[in-house]
């Protein structure tokens, strides 16, 4: 795990997790499979959870005011039930599944917006609860399984047409909260080994300058260029989770 390949694809992993941190949360889905490339899935997801932690810490402080309490609201108590979901079927559920669910979920959502095709309620009214709970709860799983919260997320905060730095403080401030819980299953599923740590505190650095690099990228952006750039990572982690899926990734 010590090789120079490993650090190579740790550091990217790390700067991914640290942008997703600034406010562009799709891309850090990517972070696990590219260190998988280097070492396991699973030991990929257990070694990148504390980076996560320490880019929370950065983006918190640079979104502390500019965020949906109602979205939160909704979304952070449906997501707990979906961590626990993911912790007690750990061992039973086969990756491959998840992956495609995530996938299928991310591919109509982000070819429905690409095609002009905005949802009915988008934009109108608050954030409505039976949705939220629906989706915080699929959010929770998939982000426990392998860090893949985002297509679930943006399923149901994109339609609600948030302002661009309210939709990314959202998003940091929401993950932050995911994280954390995620730290008592992982710890208790053993995979926080002193070797782990170790790494992780490593590559936190680059994370955390991401972290700031991320903030920058949503506040100089064009509101219908971020949206847009974000639908398009939406998609295109989609496609790899689908191929994930099919080739049994």
């Amino acid at each position: 795990m010590i090789g120079a390949e490993f650090w190579v694809l740790g550091c990217l992993a790390a700067v991914l997790v640290g942008l997703s941190k600034g406010g562009l949360p799709v891309v850090g889905m990517l972070a696990v499979p590219v260190l998988a490339l280097a070492i396991s899935p699973v030991a990929a997801a257990g070694l990148l959870l504390p980076v996560y932690v320490a880019s929370d810490l950065i983006g918190l402080y640079a979104y502390r005011r500019a965020f949906d309490r109602r979205v939160l609201s909704i979304l952070a108590p449906a997501a707990v039930l979906g961590v626990g979901f993911g912790w007690m079927t750990a061992a039973s559920v086969p990756d491959r599944l998840v992956a495609g669910i995530v996938g299928a979920i991310g591919v109509a959502f982000a070819l429905t917006l690409l095609l002009g095709r905005r949802p009915e309620n988008a934009g109108r009214g608050p954030a409505r609860v039976g949705p939220g709970i629906f989706w915080g709860a699929i959010t929770g799983y998939t982000s426990f399984v392998s860090h893949a919260g985002a297509p679930p997320y943006q399923v149901y905060v994109l339609p609600l047409g948030l302002e661009k730095t309210v939709f990314a403080g959202t998003a940091t401030v929401f993950f932050a909260f995911v994280n954390a819980v995620k730290l008592i299953p992982y710890w208790a599923l053993g995979q926080f080994s002193a070797a782990n740590l170790k790494a992780a505190a490593i590559l936190s650095l680059p994370a955390v300058a991401a972290v700031l690099a991320g903030v920058w990228l949503v506040r100089v952006l064009p509101e219908r260029l971020f949206f847009r750039l974000v639908t398009w990572a939406l998609l295109a982690v989609s496609l790899k989770h689908l191929w994930d899926a099919a080739v049994g990734g």
